[in-house]
C-alpha cells in the first residue's frame, strides 16, 4: 500500500532533497523500516536506541497524532499520508 509520506527540511539531505516521497508498510513501524530501505540513515533520525519514536519526532498519519492513536503500531492503508514533524522549542 503506498504512502505519501512528508519530510521535513532537517530530513531532506536523506531523501536527497525530496519534501514527499512514497512508502509502505502495514503500520508507521513498518512503514519507518521501508524509508530506511529507500532512505539509509532515517531509521536512526527517527527512532531511539529502545526503538521507540523519539521525543523530538511527532509523526502524524492524515493529520493525527500517533501518540493519541497506536503509536508505531498505527495502521496505515493505501492513499494516507503521513506527516514527520520535528518539536520545536524556544522562546525567550
Amino acid at each position: 500500500m503506498a504512502v505519501l509520506v512528508r519530510i521535513p527540511t532537517p530530513l531532506r539531505a536523506l531523501t536527497k532533497g525530496s519534501a514527499e516521497v512514497h512508502a509502505t508498510g502495514a503500520t508507521v513501524g513498518d512503514l519507518v523500516e521501508d524509508l530506511e530501505s529507500q532512505f539509509p540513515g532515517l531509521r536512526e533520525r527517527l527512532i531511539d536506541d529502545g526503538g521507540e519514536l523519539r521525543r523530538f519526532i511527532n509523526v502524524y498519519v492524515n493529520q493525527e497524532d500517533i501518540r493519541f492513536l497506536q503509536g508505531k503500531k498505527t495502521s496505515l492503508k493505501d492513499g494516507d499520508e503521513v506527516s514527520i514533524v520535528p518539536a520545536i522549542a524556544g522562546g525567550r
